[in-house]
């Protein structure tokens, strides 16, 4: 019953990634580049999401699903040219884990490119690190860091630009698995919906 749950849970994630992405391309028609995209980018996130949780200790099961506030969640890029850029993003999602608040995030080099003028995909493959909300540390108790690996695809739409600064919505799908003590890992599946704001 896990099992299908946890592919469910999968399906439907990526469903909603494909119809964002669909809405995202079918607004734009034109070509025209109307963007100078170059050099550095930076860009901070804010929204929220579902994340799910499973330990192979379990004590924790993907049957139940967690609304959740992104924190944080940032990107800082390089430009290679006016529509691809090289990343380093820094998705991440706080939980709560046993009356614990907890942090599940990653650090993943990527690439990001502009389809459209508007409209961008963004992915990569990098080190899951599932860690105590900085807020929440307790002795003994939450202070455990535990890594692992985590893969992440994006989109999203800018809504707004204005010289170098872009305003957009988008969506983001994360998978990561982190080791724990025992032989046992963490696996968690996270999609989040925001708003994006841009310097590039």
């Amino acid at each position: 019953m896990k099992t299908i749950k946890k592919q469910i849970l999968s399906i439907l994630a990526c469903v909603a990634f494909a119809l964002v992405s669909g809405m995202a391309y079918a607004q734009n028609t034109n070509s025209e580049t109307t963007t100078q995209r170059k050099g550095f980018i930076f860009e901070f996130v804010v929204g929220g999401g579902i994340i799910s949780i499973e330990d192979s200790a379990g004590i924790q099961t993907f049957d139940k699903s967690q609304g959740t506030f992104v924190f944080p969640d940032l990107k800082f890029g390089y430009m290679l040219n006016e529509r691809l850029a090289i990343t380093a993003s820094l998705p991440g999602n706080i939980y709560e884990f046993q009356d614990n608040d907890r942090n599940f995030g990653a650090f993943i080099p990527s690439l990001q490119y502009w389809v459209k003028d508007r409209w961008w995909i963004h992915g990569g493959i990098g080190l899951a690190i599932d860690s105590p909300a900085l807020y929440d540390i307790k002795d003994d108790v939450n202070d455990d860091w535990n890594f692992g690996c985590a893969v992440m695809a994006s989109t999203g739409y800018e809504i707004y630009k204005k010289k170098n600064f872009a305003l957009n919505v988008q969506s983001k799908l994360v998978l990561g698995r982190t080791s724990l003590d025992g032989d046992a890992h963490r696996d968690a599946v996270i999609f989040n919906v925001g708003l994006g704001f841009s310097w590039l």
